[in-house]
């Protein structure tokens, strides 16, 4: 990702380490993974929008998010134009980013069953994301 000319916001990875904490920066950056069941919006459902953690970007809005069991926040479809995916190297799965600055959410599955409209669960880290209350006068 460093150096990359793709992404609205661009940082050095001094930048980032010196605005994301240590977990932020590991699962953001470097593609790592918060435990299972650890993150904070894995069981919250209060009204609002999930922005990226490293740049503010609006990713979901609360209306997707599910309870998939996983043990991770998951939504069905995320705002318009702000996600991109990727196959990860072994294409068993397939990578969601920040479409701005390219910081690693999660993973999308397709197919699984739920009763969502797009039949899709965003499988994203809570450290990834930002939750942004509707009644926030931000």
């Amino acid at each position: 990702m460093a150096g990359s000319t793709e992404f609205q916001v661009q940082k050095s990875e001094e930048e980032w380490r010196a605005i994301l904490s240590p977990e932020q920066f590991r699962i953001l950056r470097q593609k790592g993974t918060e435990l299972k069941g650890t993150g904070e919006y894995n069981k919250f459902y209060e009204e609002g929008v999930y922005n990226c953690a490293g740049c503010a970007t609006p990713l979901y809005k609360s209306s997707t998010k599910f309870d998939s069991g996983c043990g991770w926040p998951a939504f069905f479809e995320g705002l318009p134009g702000a996600i991109n995916r990727s196959p990860d190297p072994d294409g068993r799965r397939t990578e969601i980013t920040c479409a701005a600055c390219g910081g690693h959410l999660g993973h999308v599955f397709k197919g699984e069953g739920f009763k969502t409209p797009t039949d899709e669960r965003h499988c994203v880290n809570s450290v990834s994301v930002k939750f942004i209350p509707s009644n926030s006068t931000a």
